[in-house]
């Protein structure tokens, strides 16, 4: 029985600025890391690319998910990858949180993510996502999952 909420955040090797990829090329996007919290686990975990079958087997126990722009970014880039695992789950079928999403049919505006966090937690991002291409061909893999 599924029955796990999962807040989980990817970051990804290039992104869509980058010339091998262009816009809106989901395809082309690979991630480093997820970042996943589970809440009947009340842990952490963080899964790299070659880890996505046990990422698929956590995912497999949730019954939400919840993400910050997770319906625009971060589902079409992990569901590329769960496509081809044998008995992975469909992510769009998935009872889904999009934290972005919420706040726009709420406010009619759209929030960085660090300015939602500095409202309500009192504390900031540690590095913009922009830096985690180059933390991944830094080999700072460590380091990428600590600021994921």
């Amino acid at each position: 029985m599924k029955i796990d909420t999962l807040v989980f955040d990817i970051e990804t090797q290039n992104f869509f600025t980058d010339p091998e990829v262009g816009r809106d090329n989901y395809d082309a996007l690979k991630i480093s890391v997820v970042a996943v919290y589970s809440y009947i686990e009340d842990r952490y975990y963080c899964y790299e690319e070659n880890e996505m079958d046990k990422l698929a087997e956590l995912f497999s126990d949730a019954r939400r998910i919840v993400g910050f722009s997770m319906n625009r970014y971060d589902i079409p880039v992990l569901n590329n990858y769960f496509q081809r695992l044998p008995g992975a789950p469909k992510l769009w079928e998935m009872e889904r949180i999009d934290l972005l999403e919420e706040i726009e049919m709420a406010t009619g505006s759209r929030i960085s993510l660090d300015r939602l966090a500095g409202a309500n937690l009192g504390i900031h991002k540690t590095h913009p996502s922009s830096e985690a291409g180059q933390l991944y061909r830094d080999g700072k893999i460590e380091e990428l999952k600590n600021i994921a």
